[in-house]
């Protein structure tokens, strides 16, 4: 009796598991809700662990415990850290802060440690960022599924989101970054419903032409409501670091060259013409100006107190703009001096430190960064936000699959999921020579799992191909995915700050970089 083959049998068995409506609703359900608990689990738990001021907490959680308290960003005195550490968290100058990152991020922050209580206890202040990353494994898995089509690439997604050991690390210190991904993926996952509600409008129309009611040269919308929320998601990812602007304007160009392109598809005459000079001026109205607001909003504590830094600067004499801009408001004028002050600092900053990764590095993984690290006798506990070494590269090998895949078959898809990669890791590309660090790519390693997905989707094949490869598909998926999770079990005790022995910490020393 001939065998059927495992891809048969599998598919044979999953349809059998789902047979019913009820367990189709269950899984459309809880295969999100199930990766969603696994990244809770490996983000929380221990979240307070080390007690310490990690990194760049250094600076975001002091500075979100004075806005939370004063409304403003405060100095503190030599050596608050320690000071901070054991509880003295209100010896805070009078002197406003000279801070070069927009506020939102430190009012997360300072809005979890206000929840916990008080401001010494480190799991409140890792509380906001454990959270959004927690949310935006949820939000990569619902992307990924209406991307897809599929709940199960979904999870795939999703699940190889949560157990990524950057993802992980940059979840469970109190930095700014994972919140930049979160809100810009937001934004994507608003322009992928444009997308969606976008095509339907332009059936419509196109009935309407072809009946002879329609606008020959093609509808413009000016009530396109994901528009406006990408770009209060874009807005609020400026908000925390100007890196989120570089979205805005990619995915800007993203919407306008779709709309061509549906044009196009619809047999509009000139649809270059028609998307660049109909639709464009209003996509960029519903875009640019609600993110600018939002931008504006998130300095809001600036606004009403007069002890920011350079808050009153147009005050004073001759500060103050003069001839056309004369009417500006001061306190206007004085935020456009402080944001000439936070720029020449971001394009200036080239103080060499100890795990600056040049961006040209960053896909082969070369020096992640070393968040914080304590010997003890025999052993040392230590934060690193590596990524899952087996997941990463496979994602950089599906990116290269992807660019390949976009020139000799286009799709959409595709398409959108190499812009997130641009917007999120090209500009940095423009600045070699600044310093910089690994940990910066989480802004875009959602995409990269997005790509990942799609090779193991075109790996696995689909009903209907040849039974063999298919099975081979399958099997080489399966042990991808056990390798990869016996791989952040491997991991995990590095990016969580777990005692472990000097022998098991050597033994993760793949590259000289890692050490």
């Amino acid at each position: 009796m001939r065998r059927s083959p495992l891809s048969a049998w599998i598919d044979a068995w999953w349809s059998g598991v789902l047979r019913t409506p009820a367990r189709r609703r269950l899984w459309w359900w809880g295969g999100p809700a199930f990766v969603t608990l696994i990244a809770a689990v490996l983000r929380l738990w221990n979240l307070g662990h080390p007690h310490a001021l990690v990194f760049d907490e250094t600076y975001y959680v002091k500075d979100a415990w004075t806005l939370w308290n004063t409304g403003a960003e405060r100095s503190w005195p030599d050596g608050a850290d320690d000071a901070f550490v054991a509880g003295d968290v209100d010896s805070w100058l009078e002197t406003p802060s000279y801070v070069v990152h927009p506020p939102l991020g430190k009012w997360l922050i300072g809005l979890g440690m206000a929840l916990v209580g008080q401001g010494t206890d480190s799991a409140g202040w890792r509380l906001a960022t454990a959270v959004i990353g927690v949310l935006a494994v949820l939000l990569l898995t619902l992307i990924a599924r209406r991307l897809f089509s599929s709940t199960a690439l979904a999870v795939l997604a999703g699940g190889l989101f949560a157990i990524d050991g950057h993802a992980i690390v940059m979840s469970r210190v109190a930095l700014l970054d994972t919140m930049v991904m979160f809100f810009a993926l937001l934004g994507v996952g608003a322009v992928l419903l444009d997308r969606e509600w976008f095509r339907r409008r332009l059936d419509d129309w196109i009935v309407r032409r072809d009946a002879g009611a329609g606008d020959p040269w093609g509808p413009v919308y000016w009530n396109r409501p994901w528009v406006l929320a990408a770009g209060v998601a874009f807005g609020l990812a400026t908000s925390v670091k100007w890196s989120g602007l570089y979205f805005l304007a990619v995915f800007g160009v993203y919407l306008v060259v779709v709309d061509a392109l549906a044009r196009r598809r619809a047999r509009i005459p000139f649809f270059w013409s028609s998307a660049v000079l109909r639709q464009a001026p209003a996509t960029f109205v519903l875009l640019v100006p609600v993110a600018l607001l939002v931008y504006l909003a998130s300095w809001t504590g600036w606004f009403l107190g007069d002890d920011g830094y350079d808050r009153t600067w147009a005050d004073q004499p001759s500060n103050a703009w003069t001839g056309p801009f004369a009417w500006v408001p001061t306190a206007l004028q004085s935020l456009w001096h402080y944001h000439e002050s936070m720029y020449g600092f971001h394009v200036g900053l080239s103080s060499p430190h100890p795990y600056q990764a040049s961006p040209f590095s960053w896909l082969l993984l070369v020096r992640p960064t070393s968040m914080w690290y304590s010997a003890s006798p025999g052993g040392a506990e230590a934060i690193t936000s590596i990524a899952n070494p087996i997941i990463w590269w496979a994602s950089v090998a599906a990116l290269l699959f992807l660019v390949y895949r976009i020139v000799v078959r286009p799709d959409w898809r595709i398409g959108l999921i190499l812009t997130g990669i641009v917007a999120g890791y090209g500009p940095w590309l423009l600045y070699p020579d600044r310093t910089v660090f690994q940990f910066y790519t989480i802004a875009f390693e959602p995409y990269l799992l997005l790509a990942l997905t799609v090779a193991i989707a075109t790996i696995i094949g689909r009903p209907g191909d040849e039974p063999s490869r298919r099975s081979a598909g399958m099997i080489a998926t399966g042990a991808f995915l056990v390798v990869a999770v016996l791989a952040s079990a491997f991991w995990y005790p590095l990016w969580t700050a777990t005692w472990v022995p000097d022998l098991f910490i050597r033994v993760h020393y793949w590259l000289p970089g890692w050490i």
